[in-house]
């Protein structure tokens, strides 16, 4: 019997674990910290990729197994900088649920003033109040709250541990790819909604169709289908697309993704 609810999951997976023994492997064995600032530098995209495979899992739980999925979302933390529940509440019972109204979404791209905010400026925002955010929403919801609170607090003592044990190597594998995760999670996320003030489903949210972006992302370019039924499992996002995809508007297909906007605003 498989572990997996989809079998669609087992190869992204592997991956994600093999790469997470390359992070263990790294902490233990290297010493020297430029080798170690390389490693952090190479792992930048991967890690990134990984961030939306946590979105994922926290959108829909990958195993059948409680216990199994509390292991692969710790290892989430220490990849991407999201705890166990991060998600759930900031972006699956807050973002989803607000996303079309900019004075409560808590991705929200525009600022107090109403005005739409630079990429740099969203993400330093989503990032330093990821957490704040998430707790606020988790007022609401105390199952899901509890378990953030237990499960961050676990993450927390796990990095200082591996902080104690290994200084350096601990900030170049762990904390600061963790730091700079988030950051990234908030960078590519500002491509799918920013300066859509909308009121439906169907044009609120930017489109990829690039192959290897869905690839890799695991079909988070097939945004306006994620939005509309956001429990679908990301395997069944193309062919929910393709039903709804009469009533997307053609501006909304882009193909600004991971960092080919960098340089805009």
């Amino acid at each position: 019997m498989t572990l997996f609810k989809y079998r669609a999951d087992r190869i992204p997976v592997l991956i994600i674990v093999l790469l997470f023994t390359f992070d263990i492997a790294a902490y233990f064995l290297i010493e020297n910290v430029w080798l170690l600032i390389a490693y952090w530098l190479i792992m930048i995209a991967p890690k990134g990729i990984i961030c939306a495979w946590n979105h994922h899992h926290q959108h829909l739980p990958t195993f059948k197994s409680t216990g199994l999925n509390y292991l692969l979302e710790q290892i989430y933390a220490l990849q991407t900088g999201a705890t166990t529940k991060l998600w759930v509440l900031h972006h699956v019972l807050g973002h989803h649920h607000h996303y079309l109204d900019q004075t409560k979404d808590e991705s929200r791209w525009k600022d107090k003033k109403g005005n739409i905010m630079s990429r740099m400026r969203y993400s330093l925002d989503v990032t330093l109040t990821a957490y704040y955010r998430g707790y606020q929403v988790g007022k609401r919801h105390p199952r899901p709250m509890k378990i953030f609170l237990i499960a961050t607090a676990v993450t927390i003592l796990v990095v200082l541990a591996l902080t104690w044990y290994k200084p350096i190597p601990a900030l170049l594998v762990f904390i600061i790819p963790m730091i700079s995760s988030l950051f990234l999670t908030a960078w590519v996320t500002y491509a799918h909604h920013a300066g859509l003030d909308v009121d439906n489903d169907f044009e609120a949210s930017y489109n990829i169709m690039t192959p290897i972006y869905n690839k890799l992302t695991g079909n988070l370019g097939y945004h306006t289908a994620h939005h509309h039924k956001q429990g679908l499992h990301w395997s069944l996002l193309p062919t929910l697309h393709e039903k709804i995809k009469d009533k997307i508007p053609q501006k909304l297909y882009k193909t600004d993704h991971f960092g080919s906007g960098f340089l805009n605003n």
